[in-house]
């Protein structure tokens, strides 16, 4: 498997994975300290070939999406659920199967700035993903599903809408969630 755009991840064993598992030319952030630099470089690779965000799934990896998707928009992202990424209790994408790395990367989702909130935060209480002891459970759990990650209510609600989740999608999600 080929891929056009740079992928971003967080450190070289990072990179070592995603050479195993896949064609790709990588750029690595170094850890969680992004550097205006680095930034400058991602601007770059968005520029002329596209860029897919992997970072490692925990709150250090989450950061660094952010500041990277808040920086340089329309953004790919990829997602790898924890316990894909989890070895003798260290988390991160050096850690995930080649196939697990496949399957985010061909379940890439691009940001899209011009979303139209096809979500309302009504459907997020709706579903029980806030306010409610399982909340953060089934938030997981659709992530998984939806590809989209794990993520506290509002990040969730801001990603169900910003990349690109149909409602078809939605409901199907619901429905496997529920079984």
């Amino acid at each position: 498997m080929k891929i056009k755009e740079i992928i971003v991840v967080e450190g070289l064993h990072d990179k070592d994975a995603i050479d195993r598992a896949v064609e790709a030319d990588c750029l690595i952030s170094g850890g969680s300290a992004v550097s205006e630099s680095f930034l400058k470089q991602v601007e770059r690779a968005q520029r002329e070939r596209g860029v897919i965000i992997l970072t490692d799934p925990d709150y250090p990896g989450e950061r660094i999406r952010n500041i990277i998707a808040n920086r340089v928009p329309g953004c790919k992202h990829a997602f790898l659920p924890k316990e894909e990424a989890l070895a003798n209790g260290d988390v991160g994408i050096e850690n995930a199967s080649q196939d697990s790395i496949r399957r985010a990367l061909e379940a890439v989702r691009t940001e899209w700035a011009g979303a139209k909130g096809e979500f309302s935060w009504s459907e997020i209480i709706a579903a029980g993903l806030v306010g409610q002891a399982e909340a953060a459970v089934r938030r997981e759990h659709l992530g998984r599903i939806l590809r989209i990650g794990r993520a506290n209510a509002k990040t969730f609600w801001k990603r169900l809408n910003m990349l690109g989740v149909t409602r078809a999608e939605w409901e199907a999600a619901l429905r496997q969630l529920e079984e």
